[in-house]
């Protein structure tokens, strides 16, 4: 066996190029027709077709919800923050969704999960499309955090979050032929620093999805919505800045923006749900770092070493160390523990809190 794997280390990755650059031209031109195919006689029509979106009180999932109004679909729309869900529900109205329930549930918990699913089949009777866009970002070093208790918040929301809610809703999305569609990242496959246990959940998230493709069997369809690093992220409250430093947990579906890279993300993902895409890449290119990771991975470790070099002497990051409180973001309110499937001890003000919706 180690003379086999010894001759194959040698022997298939220089053979598996030359067949992908072989057969290159006729799968581009397969994947042409294919998306020919989709886009011109194969979009679903979502008229009256029933759609839950998770994380829908603002940013991802707040765009996702005017783009499936547009297409006259009936919106449950799911978040902690009801009372931003109303002014959400009313435009979406606006912009041509039939019908409009508001549901105040933390996807991190099943039993809430349960609750918003088994009201939308009691009053609508089905569900085609579910929608995750729960998720949390952060931005520090792993070894300047002393607090480890805001460790599982992070997996819970990125994992748990979209876990839960899929799996209470895939016997009603088998009656449906219905489809799940996921809010991803590029960290989950290109891991940065900063981001570990971000790019460690979605990773996890993305490889639950691709497992569970195989296991549905193409009765349930599932569209992986990947972005890169989207400028609302960075420039509209994902990391905000204090004297330089790091202050501040923002939630991806919280984030106040209306047009831009978003919007526009948004606008694919719906897309490519309704045409039954399996993957929707915002923006596409960042495919090629895929390449330099598995036949260059010493290039692109050098190529982010100086690009991160050239920002500047590294910043040590408040989150999770304990130093103070946090500030309150302005016009926000009082802030709670999210509470999760586990149990966990009490913690002080001075350690990490999330903002609640």
């Amino acid at each position: 066996m180690d003379l086999i794997n010894t001759l194959l280390n040698w022997v298939a990755p220089p053979a598996t190029l030359v067949m992908m650059a072989c057969s290159w031209p006729a799968l581009y031109f397969i994947n042409t027709c294919e998306w020919l195919y989709k886009v011109f006689f194969s979009t679903e029509n979502m008229e009256d077709k029933v759609v839950i979106i998770t994380g829908a009180s603002s940013g991802i999932g707040e765009q996702i919800a005017y783009e499936y109004a547009r297409r006259r679909a009936n919106l449950v729309l799911v978040a902690r923050r009801e009372h931003r869900l109303r002014g959400i529900s009313e435009k979406a109205r606006y912009v041509g969704a039939k019908h409009v329930l508001i549901m105040a549930a933390d996807v991190v918990k099943e039993d809430d999960c349960r609750k918003f699913v088994y009201e939308t089949v009691n009053h609508f009777g089905r569900v085609d499309h579910l929608v995750n866009t729960a998720s949390l970002g952060h931005t520090f070093f792993m070894e300047e955090v002393t607090d480890t208790s805001i460790f599982p918040h992070l997996l819970d929301i990125n994992f748990w979050g979209n876990v839960y809610p899929t799996f209470v809703a895939l016997p009603y999305l088998h009656q449906s032929n219905g489809r799940v569609i996921v809010n991803a990242a590029v960290e989950s496959w290109l891991p940065l620093p900063r981001m570990s246990l971000y790019a460690a959940a979605k990773a996890a998230l993305v490889n639950f999805y691709e497992s569970l493709r195989f296991e549905l069997n193409d009765e349930i369809g599932i569209t992986i919505a990947t972005h890169g690093w989207i400028g609302s992220e960075m420039s509209r409250g994902k990391f905000m800045l204090e004297d330089g430093l790091e202050m501040q947990w923002r939630e991806e579906r919280e984030l106040d923006v209306s047009g831009g890279p978003v919007e526009d993300y948004a606008k694919m993902i719906v897309a490519g749900a309704c045409r039954g895409y399996q993957y929707v890449k915002y923006p596409s290119w960042y495919d090629i770092f895929l390449l330099y990771r598995f036949f260059a991975p010493g290039v692109l470790n050098w190529t982010f070493r100086m690009l991160l070099a050239s920002n500047g002497t590294r910043r040590t990051s408040m989150v999770g160390t304990g130093s103070r409180p946090l500030p309150l973001l302005e016009g926000t309110p009082p802030r709670k523990h999210i509470t999760s499937p586990m149990s966990y001890s009490p913690r002080s003000p001075q350690q990490l809190q999330f903002k609640q919706e």
